[in-house]
């Protein structure tokens, strides 16, 4: 059950659930005692989306039944003190870095939620074009009629409208702005091309991150990563 409360954890640049992409090198438990180690790719990647990845992986195991006490620990990182302490005592990204943080995190998390809805959009839209649809089909469509069979390109995009806060439901618009309002024809093509782009990003991001972190533990390669890495 921890391993799988730690899968609902992703790191907030790529997208990707932290057990996915080797981030976690440990995980111990004694009873209602349970203790995880985190790792990443290098050390010194951005101290706020190592502290998100901690944070949000001692409340998902903090939430699991029968657990009573939480340890998260993050190894071979710069910041780990700082984070590691503050993330035991509640402290927040501010109280752990006084003086340095510019605001909390919740505003960063859903920066790179909105990328990851958009990028979940052109996934599912460039399917539906192979498929034989159109631009304007498209913009007049719905949640609903994009899957008379569910998708797992799908299954992502309502998940990611629903932790944004956006209408979510069958008869919601299938391509919408972050603001929720519709993406017109005239507007979709450029709105496509730019979240095509986003997409590359995360992807290449991801590929590279798994990369460097088979580097530098000494793990398998991934499948798929340019073996120029390393």
């Amino acid at each position: 059950m921890i391993a799988e409360a730690l899968a609902t954890v992703r790191d907030p640049e790529l997208d990707a659930p932290i057990t996915e992409l080797g981030f976690v090198a440990a995980i111990e438990q004694d009873g209602g005692d349970v203790t995880v180690e985190l790792r990443l790719p290098t050390y010194f990647c951005a101290p706020n989306f190592a502290y998100l990845m901690v944070a949000d992986a001692y409340d998902a195991v903090a939430a699991v039944p029968g657990v009573e006490h939480v340890t998260v620990r993050l190894l071979d990182h710069f910041a780990s003190d700082e984070i590691n302490t503050g993330v035991a005592a509640s402290r927040g990204f501010e109280g752990s870095f006084p003086g340095l943080a510019d605001g909390e995190l919740e505003e960063l998390r859903r920066t790179f939620r909105r990328k990851a809805h958009r990028a979940c959009q052109e996934q599912v839209a460039s399917r539906l074009l192979k498929a034989g649809w159109t631009m304007a089909t498209l913009s007049e469509a719905t949640l609903g009629d994009a899957a008379p069979a569910p998708t797992e390109e799908l299954e992502r995009l309502v998940r990611r409208r629903a932790e944004l806060g956006l209408a979510h439901g069958p008869q919601a618009a299938l391509l919408v702005h972050d603001d929720g309002t519709p993406i017109t024809t005239v507007d979709l093509p450029f709105q496509l091309r730019m979240a095509k782009t986003t997409r590359i990003s995360i992807e290449g991001n991801s590929g590279l991150c798994r990369g460097l972190l088979s580097v530098r533990y000494g793990l398998p390669r991934p499948a798929g990563v340019d073996q120029a890495v390393g």
